[in-house]
């Protein structure tokens, strides 16, 4: 049974969220490529510096093991990898992949500026044919990526086989506010404001589009942590970020 810490299920019965067609994942690697030198500043700008907040949350969610060896999904340029390994004393090694190859240009000239102790790399490979053995990694990460995969379930069930026993997945990602008004207020800015101003400051008026269309879209809450249970995750919840705004979901692989 799922620990969820609210109740919205990820469906399109309420009258706010109009069914939408989810718009294609196919090579969408190539539209972060065309955005990476904004990227970083339009997640602060958007978000009103909350993803911050969130990948410090998420850093904070690692499993009590020492030494650990961390995967991060999706890495962009890297920001969670970078969390995880500043807020947290546990991690060994972490390995870093995307797709998108300019994000990981930027994301190893961040590497390069810092003297953690902790070995990390990065590379391009597929969420969903991940290049490394069974039981590899202690915790896996995803942050806004999870959502971009062409098949979400083939990725969590990639993520559950090279986590180690015990080991746990971290996914961090947009969801819908449960409360009416703070949903009618998220929904407009994300529908009208958001696109506007991602498109004015990155020259690439599809890419935050395509954002607000794949969070319409996406299962949240109680309909992703079934996905999770689906795979063989334990112990899956669901914990809201800034009134329901994004969701950490976790789960662990306990056999």
């Amino acid at each position: 049974m799922n620990n969820t810490d609210h109740t919205p299920t990820g469906t399109t019965k309420d009258q706010d969220i109009k069914p939408k067609e989810a718009p294609s994942r196919e090579k969408v690697w190539q539209m972060f490529d065309r955005i990476s030198g904004r990227y970083d500043l339009l997640n602060r700008i958007l978000s009103m510096r909350r993803d911050v907040a969130w990948r410090k949350r998420l850093a904070r969610n690692l499993p009590e093991i020492n030494d650990q060896r961390v995967l991060d999904l999706a890495t962009g340029t890297g920001d969670v990898l970078l969390f995880i390994i500043k807020y947290s004393n546990r991690v060994k090694y972490g390995i870093g992949i995307d797709m998108a190859r300019e994000m990981l240009v930027r994301g190893r000239e961040k590497f390069s500026n810092i003297n953690s102790g902790v070995s990390a790399r990065l590379f391009p490979a597929d969420a969903m044919s991940l290049p490394f053995k069974d039981k590899q990694f202690h915790t896996v990460s995803i942050a806004f990526g999870i959502r971009n995969v062409l098949d979400v379930k083939e990725a969590l069930a990639e993520m559950y086989r090279v986590l180690d026993n015990p080991g746990r997945v971290l996914i961090l990602e947009f969801s819908i506010p449960a409360n009416f008004l703070i949903r009618k207020i998220y929904l407009f800015y994300f529908r009208y404001i958001l696109p506007g101003v991602g498109s004015l400051i990155s020259g690439d008026a599809y890419a935050y589009r395509y954002l607000n269309k794949t969070v319409e879209t996406f299962p949240y809450g109680e309909a992703f942590c079934r996905l999770m249970q689906e795979v063989g995750f334990q112990d899956v919840r669901a914990i809201p970020l800034t009134l329901g705004i994004a969701t950490l979901y976790r789960g662990d692989r306990l056999k």
